[in-house]
This record gives structure tokens, sequence and C-alpha cells, in this order.
């Protein structure tokens, strides 16, 4: 999903590089595990390989599976494991539904996400094994149309689209994310609106996470095959291997399927979850139809879907044509649609294996391949996370491993000491300063004796680690797990640098590794300008531009709130200030902390101010009046479709109200932390009480009228 700065967080060093975890440590820190009963064998259908005794491979994957949706907030979780051509195991655990507890199996789909762009990558090389696509050419080639608003766009290739290295600033999927809604809209006009955008790096100069090259490489799809995507994947891809459970939402199938979705452990099962940017994340499918998908990517198999050269092309160290992060262990090394191709732990036991994971709203999943092992996993989850899937995912690849012989025994997890303090060299102080990243402005302090304190710019009460200079230029957290440093790069930018490693209890251990903010310099505006700003300060810009039905709204949190630095010049939030209405960020970090920057934009209509961020317009709170007292009122959308928004104050609060509405149209209610505690496109009700201090949305098609009525 597209990152914005719709609320303030410190980007922890300890994060994982794939994705945050943002509860299961504080879970796990008070969950007594020896309540956690796990069910052996109960409505299993793995079949046992008849020459690898997989019995305990077995009890460990349902054990850690159980654990997953015991305690880590998924609801249901699905897994299978291929070994030479055969399913050795196939598993679940979990419910499909929370309000029948109707059992899994596995012919049950989840929505892939980013797996998808392994599809994707798959359909570009079967083109260019035909001769209909060069790698190294332009895409401007094979999209004429393609334009940017910077000259630079001609130098993209394919190449770059598939390795992360094009150089566009991340993820357009405003209005993409949507419940059971097919509206392709944003899909459609994807050439448009890149029209109107910049570039944030020369094309072909560091690879950083980006789903926008991946919806382009679909459109060079459809441009050459002269079919739809979805009529590629099914054609070419998932009926010669029958994958009879890989699905687009476009395709025709009983959408009952899916497993079902939740959000922040409500038990209101969520329309079907559309992500209508199917190249970059939007395809669903099963772990079993994944394990057979994964073999075209096998040392032993004569695929007839993909050639060998092309399997070994994808597995190609791309990251490494730009520049990058020190190289440890990591679960981040991109190839072609490849998270990694050298990935953690298996390279401790010279195994190569090749990564992708996968994350929408709602779902989220790991696909992990060893291709010289002729062995893959693939893990499926409603909720959770894709970090703990791949955790999952690793845990029962090495314990297969073992079962095999392949691997002796297992490396026990890495372990960590308090740091030892040695005398700092004092010139380390000039790397004290403002770091900036992806969706958070970093504040790091160097004091004298070596003691480094990491805290959060913008919100500076947010709370502050401490690390201890140890030598080599490295200071350790106070536990020892990880470690940060800094490093000068030849683009003349200074980077903050951490690697270590993280344990979830009972479930297994990753590392962490990579650039993770980007030293910000002084940006001297004049006292004019600087005046121009303050007056947006500590204001919120609420979002206006999102569909009625838009999974935004009841994800919550849909205010950007202006902050402009107090420890550096210039910068609003992680972006510097360019004139009295612009913004630009100035992030060039490798990895994943320099994917989906955004520049702002501000504009006026009639007398109010709006704020333009990389595509999603938002409105000033001033703009924004109490909800009506009168008995009876009505609010229409006006003529540009954007959402009315409504500040619940001491007069309407605790009052309750119903609401008529046309078909094409909804309302949300939130309290004052921005939470969503009504959406009326999932509740299919028209009546709610309004929290203290909230907000209210009506989001619908221009001219949707609401007619909004009190009942008590």
């Amino acid at each position: 999903m597209k990152k914005r700065f719709l609320q303030s967080s410190l980007s922890l060093v300890l994060a994982l590089s794939l994705a945050l975890i943002p509860q299961s440590s504080a879970i796990a820190k008070t969950y007594d595990y020896s309540q956690v009963k796990v069910s052996i064998g109960a409505e299993t259908t793995d079949s046992i390989s008849v020459t690898t005794d997989y019995t305990d491979v077995k009890k460990l994957a349902d054990k850690k599976a159980t654990i997953l949706t015991s305690i880590y907030g998924v609801t249901s979780i699905q897994y299978a494991l291929i070994d030479n051509g055969e399913i050795v195991l196939s598993n679940h655990s979990g419910v499909y539904s929370k309000d029948d507890k109707s059992p899994l199996t596995e012919n049950n789909m989840y929505g892939i996400g980013s797996i998808s762009k392994v599809f994707t990558t798959t359909a570009v090389m079967q083109l260019v094994e035909q001769g209909k696509i060069d790698l190294d050419k332009p895409v401007v080639d094979y999209i004429p149309e393609f334009k940017m608003a910077d000259p630079r766009y001609k130098d993209i290739t394919v190449r770059m689209l598939l390795n992360h290295s094009s150089g566009l600033m991340g993820s357009t999927l405003d209005n993409a994310l949507l419940f059971d809604d097919t509206d392709f809209t944003t899909y459609q006009n994807f050439l448009k609106i890149l029209e109107t955008q910049r570039l944030k790096a020369n094309p072909g100069e560091f690879s950083v996470y980006c789903n926008d090259g991946f919806t382009l490489a679909e459109i060079v799809v459809e441009k050459v095959s002269g079919i739809s995507f979805t009529e590629y994947i099914n054609k070419y891809i998932s009926n010669p291997l029958g994958l009879n459970n890989t699905k687009t939402p476009l395709d025709e199938f009983d959408k009952n399927q899916l497993a079902k979705t939740y959000f922040n452990g409500n038990k209101t099962t969520l329309p079907v979850d559309s992500l209508n940017m199917i190249g970059a994340g939007g395809m669903y499918s099963s772990a079993e139809n994944l394990c057979k998908f994964s073999e075209i990517f096998m040392d032993s198999t004569n695929s007839t879907v993909l050639e060998n050269t092309s399997v070994k092309d994808m597995e190609n160290p791309e990251y490494r044509n730009g520049f990058w992060a020190a190289e440890t262990d990591s679960v981040i090394g991109y190839g072609l649609g490849w998270d990694s191709v050298n990935t953690y732990p298996f390279g401790q036991y010279g195994i190569k294996a090749l990564s992708k994971g996968g994350d929408t709203l709602l779902f989220h999943g790991n696909l992990t391949v060893l291709p010289e092992e002729n062995m893959a996993i693939a893990v499926l989850s409603s909720g959770g996370a894709s970090s703990y899937d791949q955790i999952l995912a690793q845990e029962i690849l090495l314990s297969a491993l073992k079962a095999k012989g392949t691997i002796g025994s297992i490396i026990p997890n890495k372990t960590s000491t308090k740091p030892t303090a040695v005398e700092m060299p004092i010139e380390l102080k000039k790397y004290e300063g403002i770091y900036g990243s992806m969706n958070s402005v970093l504040k790091v302090e160097i004091s004298d004796d070596g003691i480094l304190k990491i805290s959060d710019a913008i919100t500076p009460g947010a709370g502050t680690q401490k690390f201890t200079y140890t030598g080599n230029g490295r200071f350790y957290f106070t536990d020892g797990s990880v470690y940060v440093s800094f490093k000068e790069e030849s683009n003349g930018n200074t980077y903050l640098y951490c690697a270590g490693f993280a344990n979830l209890p009972s479930l297994g251990q990753t590392v962490t590794d990579g650039y993770q903010g980007q030293k910000l310099d002084d940006n001297v505006i004049s006292k004019e300008l600087l005046a121009t700003w303050e007056k947006r300060e500590n204001k919120k810009y609420f979002m206006v531009s999102e569909k009625y039905s838009s999974q935004v709204y009841a994800a919550g949190s849909l205010s950007i709130k202006i902050s402009l630095l107090d420890d550096i010049q210039g910068y609003c939030l992680n972006t510097a200030i360019v004139n009295e209405n612009t913004s630009k960020s100035t992030i060039k970090i490798p990895g994943v902390y320099g994917r989906d920057l955004n520049d702002f934009t501000f504009f006026k209509i009639g007398n109010a101010e709006y704020l333009d961020a990389g595509g999603s317009i938002c409105i000033t709170e001033d703009a924004i009046n109490p909800l009506p007292t009168k008995s009876k009122f009505t609010t229409k959308i006006g003529a540009y479709g954007y959402a009315n928004w409504f500040k619940i104050d001491k007069n309407s609060a605790n009052k309750k109200i119903t609401v008529a509405h046309p078909k094409n149209s909804a309302f949300a209610v939130y309290d004052e932390y921005e939470s969503c505690v009504y959406y009326s496109y999932i509740s299919k009700e028209n009546t709610v009480t309004l929290p203290k201090n909230g907000y209210i949305v009506f989001v619908g098609d221009p001219k949707a009228k609401f007619t909004v009525k009190y009942i008590n």
C-alpha cells in the first residue's frame, strides 16, 4: 500500500526490512505460551513423501501456524511445501470465517499481494523469449504514449521496471484498494497520471522498491501481447500449469473461495479485497497453486512455461547494478521480480533461496523457492504480515532440509550480549543531524562519551532509542541485537545504516540490513517563505479523493498533519520547501526505506486550501465545519467528487443519527484518534452513535445526496 504521512510515527531502526511488526512484540512479551494448544493432524490435507519422513516437519509447521493464529493477530493461514514435484505438506490454521468457524481447505484462495510481481515478471520474460521484448530497450519503445514531466523517463528500460531501479516515485494506488469493486479507473488513467510526475532518481542509479514499475510492466505485457493482462496470465501461465485456484479481480469465479478478512481484530467480515493494480499486487491464489507455479524456477524442471535462461536471468543479483548498502545477512536483494535472490538464513548453508513477499491491507504471503534443491514453500494469511509468513516459511524449509539430510543440523539463532563501550573517535559526531526516509524523520544525537540517541524529529515525545559505541564505527543497541553505523556514498549523501536480527517469540528469527535514513542538509529559505509555511504548521489535511468503496476509509488515520522541523531549516515533514505552495522529497535510499515518496503541492478551490500529496487530495481542517444539529439536514457531493467532512463537536456528540443515501455512496465515522468506528459500506446499516470529538465523512459520486436525521 502507499506510504503516507497520514500519521507521524518513529521509524524504529529495529524494524524489519520487509514489514514493520506493529503488535507482535508487545503481545509476545505478555502471552503465556504454555497455554497454546496445538492440534496435530486435525483436518489436514498433507501427503507424505515416500522417500522422506516429514512427520517432524509437519508437527513443527502445525505448531508455529497455530502460534500465528493464537498470538500474532492472524485470522487464518494456509501453507504448502513442494519437494521434487510432490506436494508433501499442505495444511492450514485458523478459521475461514469468524461468523461460523467454517474449516479452511486447500482450495481456499488469498490475495497474494506483491507475489503477483513474479507472475508479471514471468509474463515479460516469456515475451523476451519470443523476441517481442528486449529487457534493455526503453519502455517508450513498447508504450509510445508513456510520458512524464521529467525528460529522464525516456531512459527507463523494461529491466529497470522489474529490478526496481526505474526512479519512479513509488506507488500509484489511490482508488485502487477497494472493497468488492473492480473499478479500474486508476489503472486506465495510470499513464495520464505519470505525465504529471517527476523521477526521484536517475533511471538505473539504484534499486528501491517500486509498485509503479510493475504497473508499467503490466501495460507492456498488454501492449506487446495484444490481450488483457488477466487473459495473458490465464492463457500462458495459469492454464498450462493447471493453476485452477489462481485468479485476478477480473476473472469470473466464486468469491466465497477467498478466505474472509477483518480489520484490527474486529469481528465484522469485510467485503472482497480488490486491489486493482493486478501486475503490482492484485492476484489471488492458494498455497498449493503457488507451489505448482514455483516449479518453473527449479533446476530440475524442464518447463514449457519459461526457459531455464529466463529463470537464471530472474535470479541475477540486479540490486548490485546500482549503489547498495554493505552486503550482510539480509532478506532484501532484488533480482527480476524477486525481493531477494540470496535470502537469509539459507546462505549460511550455501543454499540459494529466492523469496517474494506480498501484502495488501488485508492479505499477506510469502513464496520461497530453493531452486537447486527443487523445493519451495508458500505461506498465505488473512491478517498478520508477510514477514510473519516468511519466518514460518523459513522454519518449515529448514526442518524439511534437515529431514532430507541436505543439512546435518539447523544453525542456532543468533544471540547477543550487552555492548561494551569503548572510546569513540570525536570525528563521529559529524554524523549527528536529521535523517529522512519514506515515512519518518529521525533525529540522531551523539554524545562525546559514545552514546547515540535516535528519536522522532516530528514527535519528540514518541520515545528514544540508545546505542553504545563499541568500535569499528558501530553503535550497538542496549541488548546488542542491532547496530547502526554511517556511510558516505559516492552520490554525496550520508546514510544511517542498520544491521542485526529480531526475534519473534515462539515463531523464529529474521534479520534487518540496509540504509534506513538519509542525512538531510539545511534548505535555506527566506523569512517570508517560512512565514507562509508556518501558517500551516500543525494543521491537519483530510483525505477527500478516495472512492466510497475504498479500504482506506476503514483503515482510518485519514489526515496528514503538517509539521515543520525544528532542528533543520526549510523542511515540511520529509520534503524540502521549494516555494510557497510546493515541497519536494530529496531522499535517495536503496532498498525499502526510500520507497513511495511524495511531493506536496497546495492549491485552493474557492476559499478552501487543498493538499496534493502524490495524487492523494486532502482538504484543510480549517474548511471542515461542525456537523449541523438541525433535526434533519442534507449534504451533497460537489462536482469534483471530493468527500464532505464534518467535525463532531459537543453539540452532536453521543447523539444517534440515521443517514439515507444513494447506491454509489457511503459514510464513515471516526473517533478523536481517527480510528474508524463505523463505515456504512461494510456494515450495510445507516444508523450510528456519534463519538465525542470525532469526525464524519460522506463519500460518493458527484451530486450524491445524503439526508441525515437525528433520532434521539
